[in-house]
């Protein structure tokens, strides 16, 4: 079983005030936080990897701009297929080009991009969305944060080397 790591602590402490500091601006600013959590929790899931950091803000402003894209495109769907089938079809071809896109264009269309869509398209449903505020705060609160716990990551205390058998 493993016991506390001192750096993971001393970590943990740094990131909660750089949340802190995160929650108090985008509440002062009005805009909603979660566009930049989700950018520094997907930066963990890549184990803190900052190749990776272009991909997830990218990414994140492909899923949102597929939801600014939705209303008019599925209006125009629906007007051949009807509302419920306009709406099941854009979803389907935005999930498509995610996938199929993938190899062609990773830093555009990849997980980041869906989970940003998928995400988007639950805060659509909250009051007074404002999708063009979200990729803002996803790109520039998400590189702000990422880069935060990359230098939090840096000043932490090393971790003991293990001891050899």
């Amino acid at each position: 079983m493993a016991g506390f790591s001192r750096r993971r602590l001393v970590f943990g402490l740094y990131l909660i005030v750089l949340v802190g500091i995160a929650e108090i601006l985008t509440g002062r600013l009005g805009v909603p936080a979660w566009p930049a959590f989700v950018a520094l929790v997907l930066f963990f899931l890549e184990h803190m990897d900052v190749k990776k950091v272009p991909h997830i803000l990218v990414g994140s402003l492909v899923g949102i701009g597929l939801l600014l894209l939705a209303r008019p495109a599925i209006g125009a769907l629906a007007q051949v297929l009807g509302p419920e089938w306009g709406r099941l079809a854009y979803i389907l071809i935005a999930v498509y080009l995610i996938v199929a896109l993938h190899d062609l264009l990773p830093v555009l269309f990849n997980s980041y991009a869906f989970m940003y869509l998928t995400v988007g398209g639950l805060a659509l449903a909250t009051p007074a969305p404002d999708p063009y505020a979200w990729a803002l705060v996803a790109v520039i609160g998400g590189a702000l944060l990422i880069l935060g716990a990359v230098l939090i990551g840096r000043i932490s205390p090393p971790t003991a080397a293990a001891p050899a058998h």
